[in-house]
């Protein structure tokens, strides 16, 4: 007991400049991965006329990736709870990036092995967001990890930008072939990965891998030569799928905050642009430049959200994205045919709402891996990629039903569709708020647990250190 009341509690020591290499690594794959998942609209669009592509040809191709992404999270979310974030996180990447560039090589009217390679790079980008979000998670310390966890999200929003713009700049230059092969960079930062990040130290204990989590924790931790205390806890059995169902109340919170997330945030970015041509009588691609100031708007949105989170906790700031967002959803819908000089207040209000129904995903991005314990978190993780895939089906789906158009990939707006299918988004807003008001638990300022029967966010706050010291 004398050495435990002198030994350092890790979690409180200061961290070495390698966790911060490997944030940094986390965040800018998130970015290059991401492009790689956008970048096949504008492949698609310079190859279905020129392979002369019916619509449903089309659809596998731009669906054929968010179907191996949700199939992907969930496998995965189980293999990195069993066998390490590290070795998925690798994995995930270079599966992506791999994948993502040999695109460049398939035949003249591939457009099966396209769809095949867009499956698996889906896949790839799932798995490895399954395992990195835990490990970033739980490299962090309790005292920044809300803030650190949410601004590693926020990069991922440049993934889409740059997606535009790197195809607007080479598609004349290489065509669409070596546009495609720019997906093979998420293969250096795979490579990266495997060189700089360590495995995470909380799975590892969780494990009982006690050695190997001290070597961990020196390599992310500046503990020194000094001697620091980890919990001696046999390794649990290991979890099951069932294990995450039993914790219910986090699991329909998580279900239903992602879902809701994702049909809004999806559907507006799918119907948005269409709709401001409409009303201004201009091109869809002047509208989508239009579109632009929204982006811009999320990316502030989550830089303030993982902020905010930092200062009030997650369940505040989920509410406060979800109320945000039906409120803002519903004034564009109500006044979607009206002006403010020569801005439709339906732009307006979009730009305002992306601030939450984008800008909050810096909020409930981590929330998963930190409301659940170390042994289920990438399960965690995987099933809010599920709802999030399920949500991007479903929101387009519900807007083509509401149009009463037969095309669901891409819905035709029209202007007596506005105000119902943006009362529909509103109502996907206003899921999430009740969902964080009725389910919410707050995890912020409190160690991740380890074990499903500490209860996660709802235990008392103990560091690892007094757990140890108390004889647990």
């Amino acid at each position: 007991m004398a050495e435990q009341a002198n030994a350092v509690p890790f979690d409180e020591a200061p961290v070495t400049a390698r966790y911060w290499l490997s944030i940094i690594i986390f965040a800018v794959t998130g970015v290059v991965d991401f492009f790689d998942f956008f970048v096949v609209g504008f492949l698609v669009s310079v190859l279905a006329p020129k392979w002369h592509l019916t619509f449903g040809q089309t659809s596998i191709m731009l669906m054929s990736a968010g179907i191996g992404a949700m199939l992907g999270a969930f496998v995965a979310g189980f293999l990195a709870d069993r066998f390490g974030r590290k070795p998925l996180a690798i994995s995930g990447v270079l599966l992506c990036g791999l994948t993502s560039g040999a695109i460049a090589f398939i035949p003249e009217d591939g457009w099966v092995a396209f769809a095949i390679l867009r499956f698996f790079v889906g896949f790839g980008l799932a798995a490895g967001a399954a395992a990195a979000v835990p490990a970033i998670v739980e490299f962090a310390p309790t005292r920044h990890r809300t803030l650190v966890a949410s601004l590693v999200i926020v990069p991922v929003a440049f993934g889409v930008l740059s997606a535009s713009v790197t195809a607007s700049f080479l598609l004349p230059l290489v065509g669409w072939r070596g546009l495609a092969a720019v997906g093979f960079l998420p293969i250096i930062l795979g490579i990266l990965t495997m060189i700089v990040m360590p495995e995470s130290p909380r799975w590892l204990i969780s494990k009982g891998r006690v050695r190997e989590a001290q070597a961990s924790i020196r390599k992310l931790y500046r503990v020194g030569g000094d001697e620091f205390v980890l919990p001696t806890l046999p390794p649990a059995s290991s979890a099951t799928f069932a294990d995450l169902f039993a914790e219910q109340r986090r699991f329909w919170l998580t279900v239903l905050i992602w879902f809701g997330a994702s049909t809004a945030n999806y559907g507006v970015f799918l119907w948005g642009p269409t709709i401001v041509a409409l009303l201004l009588g201009v091109s869809t691609q002047d509208a989508a430049k239009m579109f632009i100031y929204v982006s811009l708007a999320g990316v502030l949105g989550r830089t303030g959200f993982a902020f905010l989170a930092h200062r009030i906790g997650r369940k505040p700031c989920g509410q406060l994205m979800g109320y945000g967002t039906a409120v803002s959803l519903a004034l564009a819908a109500y006044f979607h045919s009206d002006f403010a000089g020569t801005v439709p207040l339906f732009l307006v209000f979009l730009i305002v709402g992306a601030v939450f129904f984008d800008g909050g995903f810096s909020n409930i991005g981590p929330y998963p891996a930190e409301i659940f314990p170390v042994q289920l978190s990438g399960r965690a993780v995987g099933l809010a990629q599920l709802s999030n895939g399920i949500g991007k089906i479903v929101g387009p789906l519900c807007l083509a039903l509401i149009a009463g158009a037969d095309n669901l990939v891409h819905p035709s707006a029209t202007a007596s569709a506005v105000m119902p299918a943006f009362c529909f988004l509103a109502g996907a807003g206003l899921l999430i708020g009740l969902a964080f008001t009725f389910l919410g638990v707050e995890p912020h300022g409190r160690p991740v647990a380890l074990f499903g029967e500490n209860a996660g966010a709802s235990a008392a706050p103990k560091s690892l250190a007094a757990k140890a010291a108390a004889g647990q």
